[in-house]
């Protein structure tokens, strides 16, 4: 598999992963997700799960199962935010890693086509996934208000590099759309 596959994300939503509704997950087919947490589902420094998460998270397990994966080594911090969404989780992941994200599809019972691997990074959550052959969705990071302002140097950085690659992302232009994997 080449770099520009590895790096390309199945679909790309142009907002947060509140965004990503019941309607997209049958779309495409998805009976299960493997969500990061860190600017995924909560900006870095926040330790509690926001009521609009919370609705979020509700919604989608009626239509699908769901497991945290993070690279977060903090225990503490991703079972206080497990806990509070009423999810499995691993901790310490290691993404692109893929033992721990093997583990969950594992525990979910699911065939991997049909679980997605929904992040805000391309080196590790979109990465992992595509080394597993799992539906990646690329998310734009939940950040505090006052981070927003300045840019994502990791991210940035990841996109520029992806484009280098021969991915096909623009931080500029998102898109809501479904990138054939060959």
């Amino acid at each position: 598999m080449t770099w520009n596959n590895l790096l390309q994300p199945d679909l790309i939503l142009e907002s947060s992963i509140l965004s990503l509704t019941p309607d997209i997950i049958q779309r495409y087919n998805l009976k299960g997700l493997i969500l990061d947490v860190d600017e995924t589902l909560v900006p870095f420094k926040a330790a509690v799960a926001s009521p609009e998460l919370q609705e979020w998270v509700a919604q989608m397990r009626a239509c699908a199962s769901l497991w945290l994966v993070s690279n977060n080594i903090s225990e503490n911090r991703i079972s206080n935010i497990a806990r509070a969404l009423d999810l499995p989780y691993f901790h310490g992941a290691a993404k692109p890693s893929r033992r721990k994200v093997r583990a969950a599809l594992q525990a979910m019972n699911l065939p991997v086509n049909q679980v997605g691997m929904v992040g805000d990074r391309l080196f590790t959550d979109v990465l992992v996934g595509n080394r597993l052959g799992m539906f990646t969705i690329l998310v734009e990071p939940m950040v505090n208000p006052d981070v927003a302002l300045r840019s994502h140097p990791i991210r940035n950085f990841e996109v520029w590099a992806s484009e280098i690659l021969g991915a096909t992302i623009s931080p500029k232009k998102r898109r809501f759309t479904k990138i054939n994997k060959s």
